[in-house]
């Protein structure tokens, strides 16, 4: 039976073989049913892919339906991902059900709900077939959002009124995850005319709409709702699920509901603690369509019912004065003195708890909306001290634990591959020494099954070439220090081959110099028991007064010249007098070395320049990307010959350079600050190019770099003022937020570049890398975290560069960033600043208008000159 079944399948003939399976007894269909999973696993392996046997699959799924026994194997079957190649078959549903209605009825109401169980929201081929065994054997579907969602996705009035399906599944529809992917105009039709035709009862559907939009808030909801426009009394049975609604539903949503409620309120439905809190969950909202709703809302309540109404009305409006918005302060105003009086100069009967609440909050608004308050009220409002968080600074990095065994070496070593990172290159490199030094022995045993592997095979022959990147040359060291012969005879072979080594740039080659560096030391048999360079913090640096200690440990062996490189390159640039002293006293050459750096023989400063580039791409877009430059001095700076004992050694210098040398092409941008930990502004321009092409990613990992750098030291300018306001401008918060922390601990440190952000936020707006409105979002949080004198002084530094000159229209984002600028300086009180610092906006601030951007410059100028 098998051979002819096989015949029929290998000729793709689906109605044949449906014949031929439909005619076997039980045992043709026990043997067919034994063969089926060994060949198919077999035809799919030996595969280049589903083109090469499609034919076969349709014939295939007819003879799993058909010869296997139980429902859970036929449900199985017809989910195998191997089978789900084969072309589309409107009546294979139809030819399924022929196949199964010999079987018990039980049976078949197994296989249905088995295979509705295991649908999922993307097999639509799937779910036509469960449909077809739900319909046949009536069972009550079970529990799937997979069949719900198919259904629903298919849905027409035409069909769903005889579709047994109807009174099961469309109750189900607003419990479902993704309704908002298949919910859309055709599905809020049809669910509207089978509420007109009586196939659903409107009441148990206007309950699940307005569940869902508790839920969610998903927009297909919405538009039923508005299409079946409740009534009144359907309103009013719902009230409280409206103000549900309002304080975090989606902007949409929740205006759906205000309107909903100001109907009720309207006509006296509404009882007045439900609109008290309504009211104010509005009121908090951050839109500035919902707080408008509320401001009318509260007008409308105050002019019908004043007494009623008043406390909950002159509350909200308390709340708005807050919201540092000037239009809506504006609003909220005109809504508070309007009210304030009624006929003439009889006080209106207004509740005292609100009018209380109105006057105390009104201490946060302008200076003029706040003498419109006092003659309103009659009551002097005093201008309220802006509250303000404490300014922490977020934590430093901490210090990976140093390997403490030859067992963890061992693992540590064992991971060793593409993936490796700086730290645990450094973990692993210092180990390596002080094991070797310490029990070359045990060393050698514990990483017996590890060092075997470390031939000149495991390098892997490229013809004559050899390629050999940081974890080869790490993998080298290990070899190096367990198996010193076969070390060198690796060496000697590489050194008669063409080595290409993979690191891209200076930084990475730093770290290969000093893992070989090692080798060299381990293999002549005389290891080196202590590395120099071994950052003793979680920022990279080493400690001064632990480098004198591992000179001192080194005692008569000379140090590695890379290794000591690096650990100049990592000393902190203050250093305590009493350590500089005992530096003094080293007569070592790496000795004197140290001191000289410590004293100050470090190369200057290079100056950094962060440009933008234009150019025209093969498809003739323009594009624009961001560059960096540097300049490095050519000798150290002069220094007093009494506090430099001897000059810097020349090898320190020549290595500089190529670390002061932006590589566009780096990737492993994470080696970089380990390197200079003492150089943040250099690791910052090293990272500005790779940060400015992810603006618009959802996440850039490369951002997480910028986090370290205020923790860092060495001089805060262009560099790490333009990488900045990159992450500022990025699209994703969680990114901006990187930025933001960032901003705040050099502002608790007192070292914020505001001057070079100043220029590289107008730089990088002008040119429309970044958008301001991001930028505003990020000094916004600043401000809010306690960082309001850092924040000022970057937006004081930036209006200049971006305010608008003569008649011009100024930049979208531009009131805002006068705004955010309004709320830092009024709590950080720079008052009387402007004069120096923003002489254009006093221009700006006379020009006559209503807009938004003119009122906000006149509050700021304000504000600033008292």
């Amino acid at each position: 039976m098998w051979e002819d079944l096989l015949k029929t399948v290998k000729t793709g003939d689906t109605a044949a073989a449906t014949r031929l399976v439909a005619g076997l007894d039980p045992v043709g269909r026990r043997a067919v049913a034994a063969e089926l999973p060994g060949y198919l696993a077999t035809r799919s392996r030996a595969a280049r892919g589903p083109w090469e046997w499609q034919g076969e699959l349709a014939p295939l799924v007819v003879a799993g339906v058909g010869c296997l026994g139980g429902a859970a194997a036929v449900t199985a079957w017809l989910f195998r991902r191997d089978l789900r190649w084969r072309p589309p078959d409107p009546g294979e549903p139809a030819r399924i059900l022929d196949l199964v209605r010999g079987r018990s009825p039980g049976w078949r109401a197994d296989l249905a709900r088995r295979t509705a169980a295991r649908l999922r929201v993307t097999d639509d081929r799937e779910w036509e077939i469960v449909a077809a065994l739900v319909r046949d054997t009536g069972i009550e579907p079970p529990r799937s959002d997979g069949l719900v969602l198919g259904w629903l996705r298919r849905l027409t009035p035409a069909s769903a009124v005889a579709d047994p399906l109807l009174p099961h599944l469309a109750p189900r529809v607003f419990e479902t995850p993704g309704l908002a992917e298949a919910f859309g105009p055709g599905q809020v039709s049809a669910f509207a005319t089978l509420i007109e035709c009586g196939a659903l009862e409107r009441a148990v559907v206007l309950d699940g709409v307005v569940r869902r939009l508790l839920r969610d808030g998903a927009a297909g909801a919405a538009d039923l709702h508005e299409l079946l426009a409740p009534t009144l009394a359907e309103t009013a049975e719902r009230a409280r699920d409206y103000a549900a609604l309002l304080p975090a539903a989606p902007p949409a949503v929740a205006g759906l509901a205000c309107e909903r409620l100001r109907l009720l309120d309207r006509a006296g439905l509404l009882g007045g603690e439900l609109f008290a809190d309504a009211l104010a969950a509005l009121a908090f909202r951050t839109e500035k369509e919902l707080v408008k709703a509320a401001i009318a809302w509260a007008d409308e309540a105050l002019a019908r019912a004043p007494g009623s109404r008043a406390d909950a009305a002159l509350g909200a409006l308390a709340v708005v004065f807050q919201h540092d918005t000037l239009d809506l302060q504006h609003r909220a105003v005109g809504v508070a003195v309007k009210h304030a009086r009624a006929g003439g100069d009889s006080a209106a009967p207004v509740g005292a708890d609100g009018r209380a609440a109105l006057l105390e909050a009104a201490g946060a608004l302008p200076a003029e909306l706040r003498a419109r308050i006092s003659a309103a009220h009659g009551v002097a409002v005093e201008e309220a001290a802006p509250e303000t968080a404490a300014l922490v600074a977020a934590p430093a990095p901490a210090l990976p634990a140093p390997i403490a065994s030859i067992g963890e070496l061992a693992e540590a070593v064992a991971d060793v591959d593409w993936r490796l990172g700086p730290w645990g290159f450094e973990r692993v490199l210092a180990a390596l020494a002080e094991w070797a030094a310490r029990d070359r022995q045990a060393l050698r045993e514990a990483l017996e099954a590890r060092w075997r592997a470390f031939v000149p095979e495991y390098f892997g022959h490229r013809g004559r070439f050899r390629y050999e990147g940081i974890p080869e040359t790490l993998r080298r060291a290990v070899l190096a220090a367990v198996a010193p012969e076969v070390s060198r005879a690796l060496s000697a072979d590489l050194a008669r081959a063409e080595v290409r080594a993979p690191a891209r740039d200076a930084f990475e080659r730093l770290f290969q110099r000093r893992a070989l560096e090692l080798v060299a030391s381990l293999e002549s048999g005389a290891p080196c028991p202590v590395l120099l360079a071994t950052p003793t913090s979680g920022t990279g640096h080493v400690d001064p007064a632990a480098l004198m200690d591992r000179l001192q440990r080194q005692a008569d062996a000379e140090p590695l010249p890379a290794d000591l490189e690096q650990a100049l390159l990592r000393l902190p640039r203050q250093v305590a007098p009493d350590v500089l002293a005992r530096a003094r006293t080293l007569t070592s050459a790496a000795g004197r070395a140290c001191a000289a750096w410590m004293a100050g023989g470090v190369p200057g400063d290079p100056e950094i320049r962060c440009e933008l580039e234009t150019h025209v791409s093969y498809d003739g877009g323009v594009h624009t990307s961001l560059i960096t430059a540097m300049t490095v001095p050519e000798t150290a700076p002069e220094t007093a010959p009494e506090t430099v004992p001897e000059t810097v050694p020349e090898t320190v210098p020549e290595p500089l350079r190529g670390l002061f040398t932006p590589n566009p092409h780096a990737e492993r941008l994470d080696w970089q600050a380990l390197v200079l930990p003492s150089h943040r502004d250099v690791v910052a321009a090293h990272l500005v190019p790779h940060l400015a092409v992810w603006l618009d990613s959802t996440h850039d990992p490369r951002v997480e770099l910028l986090a370290a750098l205020p923790h860092a030291d060495g001089p805060a300018g262009a560099g790490l003022a333009y990488a900045l306001t990159c992450v500022m401008g990025h699209a994703a918060p969680a990114d901006r937020a990187v930025a933001v922390d960032a901003l705040l601990t050099l502002a608790a440190h007192d070292e914020v570049p505001a001057a070079a952000l100043g220029e590289a936020v107008a730089d990088l707006v002008r040119s429309e890398v970044v958008k301001l409105s991001r930028v505003v979002a990020a000094l916004e949080e600043v401000t809010l975290g306690g960082g309001h004198a850092a924040a000022w002084a970057v937006i004081a530094a930036t209006l200049p560069r971006l305010l608008p000159a003569g008649g011009s229209r100024p930049r979208a984002g531009l009131a805002d960033l006068l705004a955010a600028g309004a709320r830092a300086a009024r709590a950080c009180r720079a008052v009387g600043a402007p004069a120096a610092a923003v002489p254009e906006l006093a221009r700006i601030a006379a020009r006559k208008g209503s807009t938004r951007f003119a009122q906000e410059a006149r509050r700021l100028h304000r504000l600033l000159t008292g």
